[in-house]
């Protein structure tokens, strides 16, 4: 699978990815930092990458802008949240649900919302 996370989205959670075997790259690691969500959106749909993302404004945009997309995982957890616990998540949605991943996909602390 091919990903992008977010500035928002702790790098760790890069270093998992790729040691799982997939493509990763990261916005102000890969690409200029402070770009606008859309923008992010639109990289991650040209690169047919998955979207990683702790911000909530991407959900706009794909529901009420239509803006095209190649997946999205939005972590709608706690501030308190560490990466290693998202990462246990994001485990268990390439388990569970990889066949969702084209998808926009809410991680809640008890359940995933898929769209």
């Amino acid at each position: 699978m091919r990903f992008l996370l977010d500035e928002s989205a702790e790098f760790k959670i890069a270093a998992f990815l790729e040691n799982e075997g997939h493509d990763v790259t990261a916005i102000a690691h890969d690409y200029p930092n402070a770009l606008s969500d859309r923008e992010v959106l639109r990289i991650a749909h040209a690169e047919q990458r998955v979207l990683i993302t702790n911000d909530r404004d991407f959900g706009e945009l794909v529901f009420l802008h239509q803006v095209p997309h190649h997946g999205v995982v939005y972590f709608r957890l706690p501030l308190d949240t560490t990466a290693a616990q998202k990462i246990d998540r994001l485990r268990q949605i390439l388990v569970h649900h990889a066949g969702d991943l084209g998808k926009y996909i809410v991680v809640e602390p008890s359940r995933l919302r898929i769209s």
